[in-house]
């Protein structure tokens, strides 16, 4: 009786940051969307090597706050004009310049909210299980490791070959992760 074990992706640790950013650069030359890599500290220039777009994270709060202002003004000139009209020392029933405490503070609220469930979204949270975690090596990745890993569910993954392809690329040490 076999256990078929299904592969999440490539683990391969490369000596240092540079190295790191040189074989990002070469994975994605190579045609590989589904990529990740992992250091103790920020590298620039990594996206760039990676080829990542920029986030769609500041355009969802924009979003946000403006729905935030646009609801707030909504909702004071209606109360304040239409459903409950007070005349007060012969101000305008629609005094906007009265409205600006709470519309800046519904623009706070709803950005707030908006980043939270924008960067939920946007890194597919809640993942319950990271295979990565289940690997031995990975943690050095929080002290003095260089770590690149192709998934899987990448369309140009093929086990052998992605092995053989880190290790032309100058990975000191690969592992096979299993989902």
């Amino acid at each position: 009786m076999s256990i078929n074990h299904k592969t999440f992706g490539v683990l391969a640790e490369f000596a240092n940051p540079a190295d790191l950013m040189d074989a990002a650069a070469e994975v994605r030359d190579a045609g590989f969307k589904h990529f990740d890599t992992y250091s103790p500290f920020p590298i620039h220039g990594m996206d760039d090597a990676m080829g990542l777009k920029p986030s769609k994270l500041g355009w969802i709060v924009l979003g946000h706050g403006i729905l935030g202002l646009l609801g707030g003004i909504a909702l004071q000139s209606w109360a304040m004009s239409i459903a409950y009209p007070m005349h007060i020392s012969g101000k305008p029933f629609l005094n906007f310049p009265a409205f600006v405490p709470v519309g800046f503070a519904l623009v706070i609220l709803l950005a707030a909210f908006g980043t939270f469930m924008g960067l939920f979204f946007l890194c597919k949270l809640p993942r319950l299980h990271q295979p990565l975690f289940n690997s031995e090596r990975i943690v050095k990745a929080t002290d003095d490791g260089f770590f690149l890993c192709i998934e899987a569910a990448d369309p140009a993954f093929s086990e052998k070959k992605t092995v053989e392809f880190l290790k032309k690329i100058g990975a000191t040490e690969i592992e096979i992760i299993p989902e």
